[in-house]
């Protein structure tokens, strides 16, 4: 891990950033907070969210800029304009949920409805719950304090400030709304007059990434023929899809392991997981499935690209079929998309690095490695350089009870996010006050 490039504040910086940190508001966050999960947004239905957002951009003295993608989705861009003498930092989220916040969640998203998983928002003390409360509504809600905060202090600022909120950063793809999904919407805001010269993704977790995964989505269908539960076995005429699948799953699970391990470089650990098996009908259970598919998703690092992930695939495939010649397979990968990645000798990287070093006091170490995808990935391959900066999450404590895994990623510990924000501010006051040609443009 090379040290990280120092580069000190100037006596106007330093009281500027002084100045613009006493402005953090924890308090005005957590309301913020509540108010944004409040508002039902899930992936393809982000109109209502991004017209509230507007609306408190416009109060706090930025200029909002909605980019509606339809009827019920859309972006918001947000402006504060500096002197002209200085880049334009965007600061980033996803504005979208992952799951519907309704009766289809379930039971796929748990054995019951938990305040995380609830697309209404509760606040017991500085805790904010509800669906997305953590991610990626802390985000969107976070970036808004750091704004606020500069915007407050009346910085000389040379660069521009853009807050950018987009649909579609869910790793998912809703078909019943225009496939919305996939990083969709950003690709809209970029395509639209977003044209930032860095940009900063808050996500968890507590660490600076240079880069992102991207992800492979496949599906294995194990065939067999439609069959009978009052015929014996044995028969010639009927062959199972159901049993052969339980043996496609358990080396489809070694696979995965063996592939992370095979790939993992730089800051990227990619696994994959399988995510489901489906076939049948539920309201004929005496009629066994002629087709039984196994979806997953496995991540891509920026050194992979998603055709080489297909073709490493292909081999496993082609090896199941000569180690087992009974199971009959065919396969499709039907999402892909590429990481991402910056040079971490760039600009914005070590700014991040210095607000890190700044806040925790000590050295920027070498990350954990990442796994998490985010529309990180397409800013950095749509020629953005990129820094992901984040908090400890899951957050631990709760009073209430949440989900087990990550749930309905709905449930924030507010004073968990204000160091994050410092460490934010300060990359901000860094790149802000500064003319083009010092940050290397």
């Amino acid at each position: 891990m090379e040290p990280t490039t120092t580069m000190p504040f100037t006596p106007e910086m330093e009281a500027a950033y002084a100045k613009a940190r006493a402005k953090l508001d924890a308090g005005r966050l957590k309301q913020l907070l509540f108010d944004i999960t409040d508002i039902h947004s899930p992936t393809g239905a982000t109109r209502n969210v991004a017209e509230f957002v507007a609306e408190r951009m416009k109060a706090v003295g930025l200029k909002p800029t909605l980019d509606p993608m339809g009827d019920i989705s859309s972006n918001v861009l947000g402006e504060k304009r500096g002197s002209g003498e200085g880049a334009t930092l965007l600061l980033y989220a996803p504005i979208d949920t992952h799951l519907e916040g309704d009766e289809s969640d379930f039971p796929w998203a748990g054995p019951e409805q938990y305040a995380d998983l609830k697309p209404s928002a509760t606040m017991v003390g500085d805790w904010v719950y509800g669906l997305g409360s953590s991610n990626p509504k802390a985000m969107v809600a976070g970036l808004m304090e750091v704004a606020t905060a500069l915007i407050e202090a009346d910085l000389p600022l040379k660069g521009t400030l853009n807050l950018g909120f987009a649909d579609g950063g869910m790793p998912v793809t809703i078909p019943q709304r225009n496939n919305a999904g996939m990083s969709h919407g950003v690709f809209h805001l970029l395509n639209r007059g977003m044209a930032p010269d860095f940009a900063i993704i808050m996500k968890p977790w507590n660490w600076v990434y240079h880069e992102e995964p991207g992800m492979g989505w496949f599906k294995i269908g194990v065939k067999g023929t439609l069959g009978y539960a009052g015929v014996p076995r044995g028969l010639d005429a009927f062959r199972s899809s159901v049993v052969p699948a339980a043996t496609v799953i358990l080396e489809l699970e070694k696979w995965l392991i063996d592939y992370a391990e095979r790939n993992k470089s730089g800051d990227i650990y990619p696994h994959g997981w399988i995510a489901g098996v489906r076939g049948g009908w539920i309201e004929r259970p005496a009629f066994p499935s002629a087709v039984t598919e196994i979806f997953f998703d496995v991540r891509i690092s920026p050194r992979t690209t998603p055709g080489e992930v297909k073709s490493q695939f292909e081999a496993f495939m082609a090896d199941l079929k000569v180690r087992f010649p009974d199971i009959d397979c065919d396969w499709e990968m039907y999402g892909s998309t590429p990481g991402g990645t910056t040079d971490p000798s760039n600009w914005i990287i070590q700014s991040a690095r210095r607000g890190w070093e700044h806040i925790e006091g000590k050295a920027y170490p070498k990350p954990e490695p990442l796994g998490g995808q985010t529309d990180g990935a397409a800013l950095r391959r749509l020629g953005v350089p990129t820094a992901r900066i984040g908090w400890p999450w899951p957050a631990e404590g709760s009073p209430e009870p949440i989900a087990e895994g990550l749930g309905g990623m709905g449930a924030t510990y507010v004073p968990d996010l204000m160091p994050c924000l410092e460490k934010i501010l300060y990359a901000c006051i860094d790149t802000l006050m500064r003319p083009r040609a010092d940050l290397g443009l």
